[in-house]
C-alpha cells in the first residue's frame, strides 16, 4: 500500500514518476510477480523491487521514461545480462505517472452541473467554484471538490499549472470579468468563458484598455465551445467537451463561435 500511496500523491502534485511493476519472473529473483516501487525523476523512490542491479537498472529506465512520457518493459537476464547470482529472470514493466488535468470550473449553474460530469468522464480533477452554498453540493457535484467562496478570491489564489483548465460560468458578467482579469496571464493550458459576442468584445475593450498584451486576449476561448447550434445546458457541454478534446489532441482547427446562454 505504501508504493501505490506514493504513486497516487505524485499524481495529485504533479511530481514527476514511474511505476515499476514486476510482471513475472522465471527461476530464481529477488522479487516476485506483483513487487512495485515508485521511482522519481531524480533517482529515489519508494518500495523496492529486490535491489542490485536490476533494481538499479530499472530505476536508470524509469527516469528515461519520465522523460520520454513512455512506457517501456524490462525483461533482463539476471546472470547472463547483470551478472547477479540468482540467475532467473524478470518481466519488469515501466511506467510513467501522469496526473490527471485539473479543471476548474467558476460557477455551479446549470450549464456547469452539466458540464462537470462530462468533464469526469474525459478524465479531468473537476473543481467547482460557487459562493452560493445551495447551488454548489455534492448532490449536483459528486465526484467533484467543491468551494464554496467568491470566485474572485479563488481566481486570484489560484494555484495554476500548465495541467490547469479553466472554463467561466458564474452567474454575473461582473463576476465573469474579476476571472478573467485574475487568470488571462496565467500559465493555464485552456481559458474559456461562456459569453456572447457582444460580451466577450466588451471583456476584451475592457482588459485591452488595462493593459493586457493581445497575445494573452488571444489565448482566451470566448465564446466557448464548437458551433454545434447548443441550445440547451446538456447540448453546450457537448460543444465544449468537442473543443477539450480539439484542444488536447493538438487539432489544428480553431474553434467556431458558440451564442451561448448563461447558467
Amino acid at each position: 500500500m505504501e508504493v501505490l500511496e506514493a504513486a497516487l500523491k505524485a499524481m495529485k502534485e504533479g511530481r514527476p514518476a514511474a511505476l515499476v511493476t514486476v510482471v513475472e519472473t522465471k527461476g530464481s529473483a529477488p522479487r516476485e510477480a506483483g513487487a512495485r516501487m515508485v521511482v522519481y525523476a531524480d533517482g529515489t523512490g519508494v518500495g523496492t523491487i529486490g535491489g542490485g542491479a536490476v533494481e538499479y537498472e530499472a530505476q536508470n529506465l524509469a527516469m528515461v521514461a519520465i522523460d520520454e512520457g513512455l512506457p517501456r518493459r524490462y525483461t533482463p537476464n539476471l546472470a547472463q545480462d547483470l551478472g547477479m547470482a540468482c540467475g532467473g529472470m524478470m518481466d519488469i514493466f515501466i511506467e510513467p505517472l501522469v496526473r490527471a488535468p485539473q479543471l476548474v470550473m467558476f460557477g455551479a449553474g446549470h450549464v456547469a452541473h452539466a458540464v462537470a460530469p462530462v468533464a469526469l468522464q474525459l478524465g479531468f480533477q473537476v473543481t467547482v467554484v460557487d459562493s452560493r452554498p445551495e447551488q454548489a453540493t455534492s448532490s449536483r457535484f459528486p465526484g467533484c471538490t467543491l468551494r464554496v467562496e467568491q470566485p474572485k478570491d479563488v481566481a486570484t489564489t489560484l494555484r495554476s499549472t500548465p495541467d490547469t483548465w479553466v472554463l467561466i460560468v458564474t452567474h454575473g458578467h461582473a463576476q465573469d470579468l474579476d476571472v478573467l482579469r485574475a487568470l488571462v496571464g496565467q500559465p493555464l493550458a485552456w481559458l474559456g468563458a461562456i459569453a456572447s459576442k457582444r460580451k466577450v468584445a466588451k471583456f476584451f475593450a475592457t482588459l485591452r484598455a488595462e493593459g493586457v498584451p493581445q497575445e494573452q486576449l488571444d489565448r482566451i476561448s470566448s465564446p466557448v465551445g464548437l458551433d454545434i447550434g447548443a441550445q440547451t445546458p446538456a447540448e453546450i457541454a457537448i460543444s465544449v467537451a468537442a473543443e477539450w478534446v480539439r484542444v488536447r489532441h493538438g487539432v489544428d482547427r480553431p474553434p467556431l463561435p458558440l451564442s451561448a446562454g448563461r447558467s
